[in-house]
């Protein structure tokens, strides 16, 4: 479709002038054109001068509307570069993504890598770092070159990246030997570089969950993290420390003294002296580049510079010039900048000087505002252009225009989004007596008085009355073309995530030992016993008592995660008592209950017989092309799960998990539409009556234009309107109906109801479960949860249940911009008021209800222009809702509120969260409350306020850090979700599991879950409840130099124990090699040893000790073994084995040694394989 439209822009002459005098080097301004048209020539401009282009737009808005129209025009998507916030105020954390993405385009731009630049004047004209500065900072390593890593790490540390163990976020690098990774903002993802000596080997890119590599490079560039760095000053750290000397004296010789402003100077003095980047360098721009940059300059010589409606353009260089203004003087006030510094946005007469020599296009609706001196244009262009509005479904409108435009005898073109429409769109026209041909694909424009019908879409239609065109558009956006994210290929669940939880294993830790319960990790030591260096883990139990268990063993050995809280009260074992035996009979026999009812539960509704439902119809297809968003693999496999259930005789239940804001809705709305186009109602049952109408809203706009009745009954329909709503669902004509617990009353009854939709039910009571259960009787029921459910229950429980979850966040959700910072009013007033003036409302978390509303007076005081109100849990339920719906219809501004908005509403306008006193809340609270923020395509802030100078307690100081790390969805969101996988745990188990859970520990628990219902199902042998151990005199360890980090090598440690099978023995070796460089001989022998032991298992042996010379294996008395064929296997090994069956029965192999230590093991380690795979005979019938 793109080149007949940009075709149509050759039938205007004042394009072709425009195209001339862009190739003279001559500014030109266009005036009389809509929007629509506007992007229309800018494509024509990419298209017909092959110039990179510049668009400048007023405001994110506009920059947003013209990224997606030259999409439609063009395909291609043109970056829109992000401002960004000035940090002023000292902040523990800051993350810093709109900053990296903005040095990467600017890098780009630089480069002459981007054919089409957007930007708005707040993104433009922001103080930043000068192009040659930043190529200078930026640097890029190839494969053959040479770089000492110790330079490497200088440099990257003077980047601004920091060093740790494991790379998790964009910043960060990592060295191991001659392994370094890196992830650059230069880079889409983590970059791994393997070093000989000092030359760049090989690199490739590397999966940040599985840390294994994927595709390979030849270069890569690592560009700066931050857009100020102290040591980019021209004189370097020392440069800065000698200018911001000077600032102090000066400051101390003027007559009425700054006070703030000189404590905060030699604060930050001393801050640089100790450690470069803990200082605020926003603060100390004007010093650290002393010349005046923007991104403007960042364009190339060559660019085409189109400035939109120059008018509000200057407009808004005017307005942020005030903005700032305001901001400094409050921040020259408290002393956080000097006067002489405040030079941070470019004005628009310095912007228009800037453009001499350059080629500018204005784009103006309206001529007659006068153009800068600077950059005037010389040529003039009115152009006869209109936008129309897009018909929106509405096929009369659409109709009624085309026959206007054939009496005008003008060419039309419609585009209907698909061809399925195009087809209905014809046979629409055709009995309404217009002929329309379809043309996909579109190679031609229509002729006079012609109608043509095609695909594709633009958000407004366009109308050029000279050229006698018009084109028409349906203006849905189907966001098909959006290219998916590059998703890695579809993770198995490796033994990688059944064992996270180990991943942060600190000393001091609680451990659950299967066999000897409760303890506490101590430290990893290593120990030489008969010659053979072994690791094992050093774990404290009651009183004195201690247990070292060896590093092939720690399969057995958990970290304790209780219910939630943090793990004080918990009462070590003691070895060798029976409490912990008993503890573990009773959890196991909570499990077989548990694992039995479910069991029963699910047997019983398979045997029901439901509806089977057809296979798509077309209107199916078309209303989910018609979901503006691509979705997301997690999402696709859900819905296929959900229709393939659908289609069956027997009656679904599946549960659909997933964070708030990942997409669970419109999963839900397909296998809605699904029923209704097969003539069944449907019924949407939600918790909270606010919930029920940000349901009912969403489901009326995503059924526009489908034949689909929707109604909604919840305690904001008066009376009258519920009786009618009754009524009709009585005699079928509701097909979808969205209700609270209303919907569960006796009066309530359905004509054909095929499918239930139960969203939150933990929120639901019993009698209410009970109705359910009555209702739902032969009907597909499908059930939402926000709350994750744990991936080991998850295993546990899928064995009966039907699951299907959603783990990818969608591809537009934004990264929220985050602070952790010492509670500061002035910050709190700055942040709300910058939210009030983009039109958005603002969350202030409180989670203290006996003073709430004094906070809320205290807010109301600092921002008297605002409305501000306050909500709890323990209000009444009316006044509640009455609070939240007017939250969600814009009438407050700020909502003063407990953690209660965690549960499950979606509001995308607000965009702003302050959470007070943050260090008390867990983790999973934090996290869930962020993702409250950032659901729509604006940037978002989260401020975690704790209390000025209160010295934070270890473990909320160990939290925020956490918090630190996720900023940007990074490590600690794998904590988050362990914290809230423990509460979806207890959601899901109920209270009476809960207690068992506790008891023993989450995954000690969900082990015996896993076995009960293996059992109950039977698919698991009984004589599986023993457990192998294998000790052999062999060097089995992981060599501190292979592995430094402590945290690494017990992961590493755990993973090897879990192995079970040759193929995850070759994965683990490959991974090692991957991330830590060649496999040494003792790791190779723990892996080789850890298969041993899976292999002994299968052959109920419960222990081998390996001497030199002499191997023995012990057998489980009750071994299902043939004896009749022991003869058999002793004859092989003629007097080397023998069999005695006193006390344990057991083998002994005696053999000749070697007299080579390194040649001892091996021998050993292949001899006991060689029997263990002989021992088949013994089973066999």
């Amino acid at each position: 479709m793109e080149q007949p439209l940009l075709f149509l822009l050759k039938t205007i002459p004042e394009y072709a002038s425009l195209i001339e005098a862009v190739k003279n080097d001559r500014n030109a301004a266009v005036t009389g054109i809509g929007q629509i048209n506007r992007s229309h020539m800018i494509a024509g401009l990419h298209k017909d001068t092959a110039r990179p282009i510049v668009v400048l737009c007023q405001d994110d808005m506009a920059a947003r509307r013209t990224q997606e129209e030259l999409q439609c025009f063009l395909g291609l998507t043109a970056p829109i570069l992000p401002g960004r916030d000035l940090t002023f105020y000292d902040a523990a954390v800051v993350s810093r993504s709109w900053e990296q993405k903005r040095l990467r385009q600017l890098y780009d731009l630089a480069a002459g890598a981007t054919p089409i630049q957007i930007m708005t004047w707040e993104s433009m004209s922001l103080r930043t770092l000068p192009p040659h500065v930043l190529n200078e900072a930026s640097f890029t390593l190839e494969i053959g070159k040479e770089y000492p890593l110790d330079e490497l790490s200088t440099r990257l540390v003077a980047a601004g990246y920091s060093r740790c163990g494991i790379v998790e976020g964009v910043g960060q690098f990592a060295i191991r030997g001659g392994i370094v990774d890196i992830y650059s903002p230069g880079e889409d993802n983590p970059v791994r570089l393997e070093f000989f000596g000092d030359e760049l080997d090989t690199m490739g890119y590397f999966d940040i969950d599985t840390q294994r590599r994927s595709d390979n490079l030849t270069a890569m560039r690592i560009l700066p993290t931050r857009e100020t760095l102290a040591g980019l000053h021209p004189k370097g750290k020392e440069g800065l420390l000698h200018d911001l000397t000077n600032l102090l004296s000066r400051q101390k010789r003027r007559k009425n003294l700054n006070v703030p402003l000189i404590d905060a100077l030699t604060k930050d003095i001393e801050k640089l002296e100790n450690d470069v980047h803990s200082l605020t360098a926003d603060r100390y721009m004007a010093l650290i580049y002393p010349e005046m940059a923007t991104a403007a300059d960042y364009a190339p010589q060559k660019a085409l510079w189109v400035l939109c409606d120059h008018a509000n353009l200057q407009r808004a260089a005017k307005t942020r010039t005030e903005e700032m203004g305001l901001q400094l003087d409050s921040l020259l006030q408290t002393g956080l900048v000097a006067g002489e510094l405040c030079d941070y946005v470019a004005q628009w007469e310095d912007f228009t000087a800037g453009l001499r020599g350059r080629t500018a296009v204005y784009f103006d609706a309206f001529g007659g505002s006068a153009y800068p001196e600077a950059a005037a244009p010389s040529l003039l262009l009115p152009v006869t252009a209109k936008q129309l509005p897009s018909y929106g479904g509405n096929l009369d409108a659409a109709v009624s225009d085309m026959t206007h435009y054939q009496k005008m005898e003008f060419g039309t073109l419609v585009l209907c989004g698909t061809r399925h429409r195009a087809e209905l769109m014809q046979q629409l026209l055709r009995e309404k007596n217009l002929s329309a041909f379809l043309a996909i694909p579109l190679n031609t424009l229509p002729k006079s008085g012609q109608i043509l019908l095609t695909d594709g879409t633009l958000p407004y239609g366009m109308e050029y009355p000279l050229s006698k065109l018009a084109v028409l558009t349906e203006g849905q956006l189907i966001a098909k073309t959006e290219p998916k994210r590059r998703s890695s290929a579809k993770k198995t669940a490796t033994n990688r995530q059944k064992l996270n939880s180990f991943t942060d294993l600190t000393p001091g830790d609680l451990v659950v030992h299967e066999n000897y319960g409760i303890g506490r990790f101590v430290a990893m030591e290593q120990i030489k016993v008969d010659n053979a260096v072994k690791d094992y883990i050093k774990i404290a139990y009651q009183g004195s008592d201690t247990l070292f268990v060896p590093a092939t063993q720690l399969d057995l050995v958990s970290k304790y995660i209780g219910g939630g809280a943090e793990n004080a009260n918990v009462k070590l074992n003691k070895i060798g008592s029976d409490a912990w035996q008993k503890t573990k009979a009773k959890a196991r026999k909570a499990a077989k209950d548990m694992a039995g009812e479910l069991i029963q539960l699910y047997a019983a509704r398979k045997r029901q017989s439901g509806y089977a439902f057809s296979a798509d119809a077309p209107w199916q297809k078309e209303f989910e092309d018609n979901f503006p968003y691509p979705e997301t693999d997690d999402q696709l496999r859900c819905i296929a799960d959900i229709k393939k259930d659908m289609e069956s005789p027997i009656p679904m239940d599946r549960l659909l998990c997933g964070d708030v804001g990942f997409g669970k809705t419109e999963v839900a709305l397909r296998a809605v539409m699904k029923a209704v186009m097969d003539g069944k109602q449907v019924a949407i049952l939600v918790p909270t009556t606010v919930l029920a109408q940000q349901h009912y809203q969403t489901a009326v706009s995503r059924f526009r234009g489908f034949p689909v009745t929707i109604d909604v009954l919840s305690r904001f329909r008066t009376p009258k309107q519920q009786q009618r709503t009754l009524q009709e669902l009585r005699s079928g004509n509701v097909d979808l109906i969205i209700g609270t617990h209303k919907l569960l009353q006796k009066s309530v009854e359905f004509k054909d109801l095929g499918l239930l939709v139960v969203d939150e039910e933990q929120r639901f009571g019993v009698t209410h479960k009970e109705r359910l259960k009555e209702i739902s009787k032969g009907v597909d029921v499908l059930t939402l949860s926000a709350t994750p459910i744990p991936r080991t229950l998850n295993m546990a429980l899928s064995g009966i249940r039907d699951m299907s979850t959603i783990e990818e966040p969608p591809a537009d959700r934004y990264p929220v911009q985050t602070y952790v910072m010492e509670y500061n009013e002035e910050m709190v007033r700055e942040a709300i008021v910058r939210e009030l003036s983009r039109q958005g409302q603002v969350y202030y978390v409180y989670n203290r209800i006996n003073n709430i509303a004094e906070i809320t007076d205290r807010i109301q005081a600092l921002v008297p222009e605002a409305t501000v109100a306050y909500a709890h849990g323990q209000m009444k339920e009316h006044e509640l809702e009455k609070i939240m719906y007017g939250f969600i219809n814009g009438e407050i501004d700020v909502l003063v509120s407990t953690t209660i908005i965690e549960t499950g509403l979606d509001i995308s306008n607000v965009n702003t969260m302050i959470i007070h006193d943050s260090d008390n809340m867990g983790l999973s609270q934090l996290y869930q409350l962020r993702g409250r923020v950032g659901r729509s395509n604006r940037t978002s802030y989260a401020f975690l306020m704790y209390k000025r100078d209160k010295m934070l307690k270890e473990v909320a100081e160990k939290r925020l850090q956490a918090i630190k790390e996720f900023t940007d969805l990074g490590s600690g969101f794998k904590i988050a979700m362990r914290d809230l996988e423990i509460r979806g745990a207890g959601n899901l188990l109920g209270e009476r599991q809960h207690g068992h859970m506790e008891a023993v520990g989450y995954d000690l628990y969900c082990k015996m879950l896993n076995e009960a219902v293996k059992t109950l199902k039977g698919t698991k042998k009984l004589a599986e409840d023993f457990n192998t151990y294998v000790d052999m005199d062999v060097d089995a360890f992981i060599p501190p130099s292979y592995i430094v980090n402590e945290a690494q090598k017990l992961d590493i440690y755990k993973r090897i124990a879990s192995l079970e099978n040759e193929a995850e023995c070759e994965d683990m070796k490959a991974e090692l090699l991957d991330r830590f460089g060649n496999v040494p001989k003792s790791v190779d022998n723990l892996i080789r040893i850890s298969l041993i032991r899976v292999q002994a298992h299968e052959r109920y042996v419960t222990e081998i000790k390996g001497k030199i010379g002499c191997i023995t294996f012990y057998m489980e008395p009750y071994a299902p073994v043939h004896v009749e064929k022991l003869p058999q296997l002793l004859d092989k090994y003629k007097n080397t084995l023998q069999f005695s069956a006193k006390g344990t029965p057991n083998f002994v192999l005696k053999y000749k040694k070697y007299g080579l230590v390194e040649k001892e093991a091996d021998l050993m380690i292949s001899l006991t394989q060689r029997i263990l795979k002989e021992m088949a005979i013994l089973y066999t019938e």
